[in-house]
């Protein structure tokens, strides 16, 4: 007999497993403990994990977690409906049946054929599902196995519409726009853990540009951008209404920026400037200027009410930049909010597979990325 707390030599987990594993499949005790009723009732809805691969310790931690929460509501007197899920269609399963067949592009996948191409994504999700399966069953978690919902089956698929029918019945549905992660070679929208599943450091150029102010002669605003791609999408510039703004002359013009400012950005651009009047943010408003790229993007001036002052509390900062910060509602979430509390335009002239299109102007057909080194 071993001391108290102390593991025997011959001790094996894996047989002790198994061995707790026949004995609950030989009992039915899973399933006598599923069928025992009860009147308080519990309602167990699994966030499906994913079945682009075999469990990682991350989803077994979960699926452990609530097993043992399941576990406890049961000893204490509550029916616990604990129907497992998976999620088996979308990007994730696309791009890793993608990868295992060699497909680049879209187009292949229609030279390939549609049909077949959606025939071996559901084969790898259901082929995924088994093995993650007899996983979570190798871990002890009693769900039940038996019964998961699956959402490419169509009785999931249609649960979803109903509930969007019932929504829009009740009159509780509106239609808006939404600035979205996007996929430029999937040409796809991306949820937002998809868009940051892959975690890189990226070299990105910023640059300060003067957008001249209209009827003022060598008066500019400036900004600055790590985007400047989405210069050709300007339609405004935003300050902050209570930060004080400085009018400082350097090399015979003259430019605005945030008074905390000053200093950094006359440091960067390695110039003499001299501060020549300050004032609030807010009687900025209103102030226009020339659109930066109004010759090679002639779209630009078209686009109204646009080329202005616009005021965010929200969303400029002295932390860097300039404290003007250029406005893209077309490309960014935070511009798109500013542009439609200001009912501004959200021109957006780049396509699905992130090249400019005929409004880009100069830039029509080039990449977002390999443009900027020519915007600039």
């Amino acid at each position: 007999m071993s001391p108290v707390g102390e593991i025997p030599k011959d001790y094996s987990s894996k047989a002790v497993e198994e061995e707790a594993s026949k004995l609950w499949a030989e009992r039915r005790i899973p399933e006598k403990v599923r069928e025992r009723e009860a009147e308080k009732k519990f309602y167990f809805l699994d966030g499906p994990p994913y079945v682009t691969n075999p469990i990682h310790v991350g989803t077994a931690w979960n699926k452990t977690l609530k097993d043992a929460y399941i576990r406890y509501l049961r000893m204490n007197g509550f029916f616990v409906r604990d129907q497992p899920g998976f999620d088996m269609h979308g990007l994730p399963i696309e791009v890793m049946v993608e990868k295992k067949m060699g497909i680049k592009s879209k187009k292949e996948i229609e030279t390939l054929g549609i049909d077949k191409f959606i025939g071996s994504c559901k084969q790898f999700a259901l082929d995924n599902l088994k093995v993650a399966t007899r996983q979570f069953e190798n871990l002890g978690v009693w769900m039940d196995w038996d019964r998961p919902y699956k959402t490419l089956e169509n009785s999931y698929i249609e649960s979803v519409w109903w509930l969007i029918k019932r929504a829009e019945e009740r009159k509780l549905l509106g239609r808006g726009k939404k600035i979205v992660h996007w996929c430029p070679r999937c040409e796809t929208v991306l949820a937002g853990y998809e868009a940051t599943d892959e975690y890189r450091d990226v070299e990105e150029d910023s640059i300060y540009v003067k957008f001249k102010l209209e009827g003022k002669e060598g008066e500019h605003i400036m900004i600055w951008t790590t985007t400047p791609w989405t210069l050709p999408a300007n339609v405004a510039v935003m300050v902050h209404p209570d930060f004080m703004y400085a009018k400082v002359r350097a090399g015979g013009e003259t430019f605005i920026v945030a008074e905390g400012r000053v200093g950094e950005v006359c440091k960067d651009l390695g110039i003499p400037y001299e501060v020549v009047e300050t004032m609030p943010g807010s009687d900025l408003k209103g102030l226009r200027y020339v659109a930066p790229l109004q010759e090679e993007v002639p779209k630009q001036s078209e686009l109204a009410p646009a080329h202005l002052v616009v005021l965010s509390e929200k969303y400029v900062t002295l932390g860097e930049g300039t404290g003007c910060v250029h406005c893209a509602p077309g490309h960014g979430e935070e511009d798109h909010e500013v542009g439609e509390e200001n009912g501004l335009p959200d021109f957006c002239p780049v396509d699905e597979r992130g090249r400019f299109t005929p409004d880009g102007g100069k830039y029509y057909g080039m990449g977002v990325r390999d443009a900027n080194p020519v915007i600039m």
